[in-house]
């Protein structure tokens, strides 16, 4: 029998829960997602609801149901957690939605959650993984610039990681699809508004109740860009009618099917 794996695993949490330790006080950003959840759910057991508190920045970027997640996800694990308003949409650089968009909007939640984290005398921390680190990702620059730390990179989690290790503890969101803030169905260079954040969180919603759990509403203009995981495709096609009926519904004029699947960050460069 291979043991690696959950020995490999095994190793991973024990090095989490002793750079947690050498942190002593975090703040974890929690958006919800598999791998903040599983920071917040590590930090909240190794150093308890006086050392780890969970803070959600609420905004028009981050759809509703991913914030009522967040509550439910702490209620259910007994997280300290507070949602803070953050206004990135006030930020000129932001709304232009040029490749460093995400820069600007960890350099907004770094401006709101890092005062709360110093008051405490915290590290704020984010659930980026070793994957994340390939990507592009201006907003890790942003939110290292502002003294965050990344305690799943330096304990070495990938994704796949993640995912196994919360399977292995317990928590529900080890199959949760990745999610992604509204902004990135935007292409770069279109501007970023909340009327647009809004057609999108609602086209993505309507899809979702349809049952594609999966899926991203990509934002053209009058035009909707749809991407499911590839095994969907035929079901999106054979659904035709309600699906149209849903995106359009959002506000939509035109919906299309990218035959290429769903693809994480695919909007960005290279």
């Amino acid at each position: 029998m291979d043991t690696s794996r959950g020995d490999d695993g095994d190793a991973k949490l024990a090095a989490l829960e002793a750079e947690l330790a050498r942190l002593g006080r975090v703040v974890v950003a929690f958006s919800g997602g598999a791998d903040s959840a599983f920071l917040a759910a590590v930090a909240h057991r190794t150093l308890g609801s006086e050392g780890a508190a969970a803070v959600t920045a609420v905004s028009p970027s981050l759809a509703g149901d991913e914030a009522r997640e967040c509550e439910q996800l702490a209620r259910e694990w007994g997280l300290r957690w507070t949602p803070v308003e953050t206004d990135e949409m006030a930020r000129a650089a932001y709304r232009a939605n040029d490749l460093d968009r995400c820069y600007h909007c960890k350099a907004e939640l770094m401006d709101v959650v890092g005062p709360l984290a110093a008051s405490a005398g915290a590290t704020v921390v984010l659930g980026v993984n070793v994957d994340d680190l390939g990507d592009h990702r201006p907003g890790q620059r942003a939110a290292a610039e502002a003294g965050a730390e990344f305690p799943l990179v330096t304990a070495g989690f990938t994704k796949a990681d993640v995912r196994e290790m919360s399977r292995r503890i317990g928590l529900r969101t080890w199959d949760k699809p990745a999610a992604a803030c509204l902004a990135s169905r935007v292409p770069y260079g279109e501007e970023v508004t909340v009327a647009v954040l809004s057609r999108v969180e609602r086209a993505e919603a309507a899809l979702r109740r349809l049952g594609f759990a999966q899926v991203r509403v990509r934002h053209y203009d009058h035009t909707a860009r749809i991407e499911v995981e590839l095994d969907h495709l035929a079901t999106v096609v054979a659904r035709r009618d309600e699906v149209v009926d849903a995106v359009r519904a959002a506000g939509y004029r035109y919906v299309t099917l990218d035959l290429e699947g769903f693809r994480s960050g695919n909007l960005n460069p290279g």
